[in-house]
């Protein structure tokens, strides 16, 4: 199925990852879409590693590393506050780029709704879906004790007159356990500067999230789900119920917390990885669930 046109969204600056020509279409194109006020940059060392780790199963595989509308490169648009209007941005983009589908997508909280949504509305579009600490209704519950306070704290972040430094701080120590807290920060001021956040754009994006109901039925395109047991704002038996709804395979990280391609970028490559690896091993076909 070929993309249809949305509302345009202007492409974020080029990256070594990100190809500067139109991807050929028989590239496996993977596409890595962020969560709740954080942009493509914050995925930090994980990239790298996934790209490595992709080679064996899928040769000269490229990764895009899409903003969602209101987040880093587009951190002047205003946020949906709507799942489903951050997909049509996200297809637009893939248009501008020459990216004809289907793409494989990794979502990771808010960008796990995004690819959820997309993979269900367009399954055409999606071979396969990585989700990570996601939290879909209606087969989990939004919050569970004690992540609401927490969840909350993570917001109100955003409503602060906190300098740049200390607000980046404390979502470092909601969102991660395992990270080099000291290089991780530096670098998050930086990009805090670069593409200041807005508040309205958090609250936007909080209430898309609130508000996105997942589909019952499980989608086209095969999943894989990613959670984190040390997660301190997502319970981990929300993924768990998720898995047990869709027969999608389900991989736990003992020690890492929300941000868990930051907290250990490795394990999360070599799972994705030895995933693909078993599915060509049974000579399951991309797009197909087994």
């Amino acid at each position: 199925m070929s993309l249809s046109r949305a509302a345009a969204a202007p492409s974020m600056p080029t990256s070594p990852l990100l190809p500067a020509q139109p991807v050929a279409p028989a590239v496996p194109v993977w596409v890595l879409l962020r969560g709740l006020s954080r942009e493509g940059a914050h995925w930090g060392e994980f990239p790298r590693h996934f790209q490595i780790a992709l080679q064996e199963q899928q040769p000269g595989a490229e990764l895009l590393l899409l903003d969602l509308p209101g987040n880093g490169a587009l951190h002047k648009q205003a946020s949906p506050t709507q799942v489903s209007a951050f997909v049509d941005a996200c297809r637009e983009e893939l248009r501008r780029r020459g990216v004809t589908a289907p793409v494989w997508l990794v979502g990771m909280s808010l960008g796990a709704m995004v690819a959820t949504d997309w993979a269900h509305r367009y399954p055409g579009e999606v071979q396969a879906g990585v989700l990570i600490n996601a939290s879909l209704r209606p087969f989990s519950e939004v919050f569970r004790r004690p992540r609401p306070l927490n969840y909350l704290s993570l917001l109100l972040l955003s409503l602060t007159r906190f300098g740049a430094r200390m607000r980046e701080q404390r979502v470092l120590r909601l969102t991660t356990r395992l990270a080099p807290a000291d290089l991780v920060l530096d670098r998050w001021v930086e990009l805090q500067r670069h593409h200041p956040l807005r508040v309205r754009n958090t609250v936007r994006q909080w209430v898309a999230s609130m508000r996105y109901r997942a589909s019952r039925s499980r989608p086209a395109a095969p999943m894989l789900l990613l959670c984190s047991k040390a997660d301190k704002l997502v319970d981990w038996r929300c993924s768990q119920a998720i898995s047990r709804a869709w027969g999608a395979p389900l991989r736990l990280h003992a020690q890492a917390g929300h941000d868990l391609p930051l907290d250990d970028p490795q394990w999360v490559a070599r799972v994705v990885a030895e995933w693909l690896r078993d599915r060509n091993r049974h000579g399951v076909k991309p797009g197909e669930w087994h």
